[in-house]
């Protein structure tokens, strides 16, 4: 350089936090990232994709698979879903359409579907959802409050927290003076 300083001065020492936590999956850090690629194929919900087999039964889904919705123009009921089918199941989900269309209806929870059109091919494995988390009872110490929360997942979470709060003893300590 010839001598002058920089605009900036001189520059300070970066400190680096630790990096820490648990390590997350994409779909809990991005939950909505597929909404707008499901919406665009006609898929109003991704559930119906992720939740075929509650739908129509681990029978079903292990042969089919939802492709996508077509809705009339400007309409959100009377769709038509569209399934890919392995080979020659193709015959006997065109029997049990009628009761597709009802439990699809059902899972929405209005006439959001009035037929459905089949397609032969290729249909992947479907993979296996994780269970639920366990439901264990509440102890009596942590009170009345947390029995009333349906949710299993928030209970389970706000259980570990008051478990991690009743076991800490006095003031929270933030630093510690050597």
């Amino acid at each position: 350089m010839d001598g002058r300083m920089s605009k900036r001065g001189p520059s300070a020492p970066s400190i680096e936090k630790p990096r820490g936590g648990r390590a997350r999956s994409v779909a809990e850090l991005l939950p909505d990232a597929g909404g707008a690629a499901f919406r665009r194929f006609g898929f109003v919900q991704s559930a119906v994709v992720s939740r075929w087999g509650e739908i129509v039964g681990t029978r079903y889904a292990g042969v089919s698979t939802p492709e996508l919705i077509k809705f009339p123009y400007g309409e959100r009921t009377g769709g038509t879903l569209n399934l890919v089918v392995r080979g020659a199941h193709a015959t006997m989900m065109q029997h049990i359409a009628p009761e597709i269309v009802e439990r699809v209806n059902r899972f929405f929870g209005y006439a959001a579907v009035a037929k459905v059109q089949i397609r032969q091919g290729d249909v992947p494995a479907p993979r296996p959802r994780p269970a639920p988390p366990s439901l264990k009872p509440v102890p009596v110490e942590l009170g009345a409050s947390l029995r009333t929360i349906a949710d299993p997942e928030l209970k389970a979470v706000l259980e570990a927290l008051a478990a991690g709060v009743a076991a800490t003893r006095g003031a929270p300590v933030i630093g510690v003076d050597e």
